[in-house]
């Protein structure tokens, strides 16, 4: 038997009908990723605690397993201004909605009724673990110099592992490249300032929470709190002044739009933002501050809002 290879993966995603019915995703289903980790069986470990006439381990018993899969996906546009990107699957399992208007904009926005869920499926070398009612939390990263990413984490019930013929044939056909983060292609605005930043942050903060239960077993977002993190270039009080924001708990808005030819550009909307207690720091020795940001809503569900045009 030939060893397995750990690059040779594949991983298919595909919002489901029903919920934890698996709706089997194909090779059209794939999300283009990177930097994986994935743990096949997580449980509770239930003791048996028999009263015997000698020592030793008497084993468990394993309650509640499901799995559960991180992995970064490249925030770029769907290469057409109005179609949807091929991350959108997973952004719907994240409890967003997904609203296009042909030939303009897809638009993802939080919901909390009627949430979606997925089946994926996670190949590595021809051994196929299945995750079923599977549903996630995602943040995205923004750092000068560099490429901009989701990273997702996702619990699902724990489906069947079995070895399979071949490798999905997964083509990155449709998958639009990113460009990096600079000042040629990102604008961010924070409380009406045009932020000179290092990198930027946000968490939809979404708890998913293994459910089981007589009757039922599922995953739930319990419960969400979106929060990020700036690190901006230190200016004069007079050009922004963090402390007072912090103080007064004022509430502004947060705007980041990247890229700048239509069918790539990715915009982050957050109108009301509060400003915690900034960090003093440096980067070649030019100060910066760590400001943390709670994302609150302004007028429900509106915390972020993610626009793909």
């Amino acid at each position: 038997m030939a060893a397995r290879r750990w690059k040779k993966l594949a991983i298919l995603l595909k919002p489901e009908t029903v919920y934890g019915t698996d709706v089997a995703p194909a090779a059209a289903d794939a999300l283009i990723g990177r930097n994986v980790t994935f743990t096949p069986i997580v449980g509770e470990r239930v003791s048996r605690d028999l009263i015997l006439p000698y020592m030793g381990n008497q084993g468990v018993l394993l309650a509640g397993t499901y799995g559960r899969i991180e992995f970064d996906i490249e925030i770029a546009g769907s290469g057409a201004a109005g179609t949807k990107p091929k991350w959108g699957s997973a952004a719907r399992i994240c409890g967003m909605s997904e609203t296009v208007l042909a030939g303009v904009s897809v638009t993802y926005a939080i919901i909390e009724e009627a949430l979606e869920s997925g089946s994926l499926y996670f190949v590595m070398d021809k051994t196929r673990h299945v995750l079923l009612g599977a549903r996630g939390n995602m943040t995205l990263q923004f750092n000068a110099k560099g490429i901009p990413y989701f990273r997702f984490t996702i619990l699902g019930l724990l489906g069947t592992i079995t070895d399979i013929g071949a490798m999905p044939a997964v083509s990155q056909a449709g998958w639009t490249k990113p460009v990096v983060v600079s000042k040629a292609n990102t604008v961010l605005t924070l409380h009406g300032w045009t932020a000179v930043a290092e990198r930027v942050e946000m968490n939809l903060g979404n708890e998913v929470t293994p459910r089981f239960l007589i009757g039922n077993e599922s995953m739930i977002v319990s419960d969400r709190s979106a929060t990020g993190t700036a690190v901006v270039e230190a200016r004069p009080i007079a050009e922004i002044d963090w402390f007072t924001i912090a103080l007064t708990r004022a509430r502004g808005a947060m705007s980041l739009i990247h890229g700048t030819i239509a069918g790539n550009i990715v915009e982050v909307t957050n109108p009301a933002v509060e400003v915690g207690e900034p960090t003093l720091g440096q980067t070649n020795n030019i100060a910066n501050y760590s400001l943390p940001l709670d994302l609150c809503p302004d007028a429900g569900r509106d915390e972020m809002q993610i626009i793909v045009r």
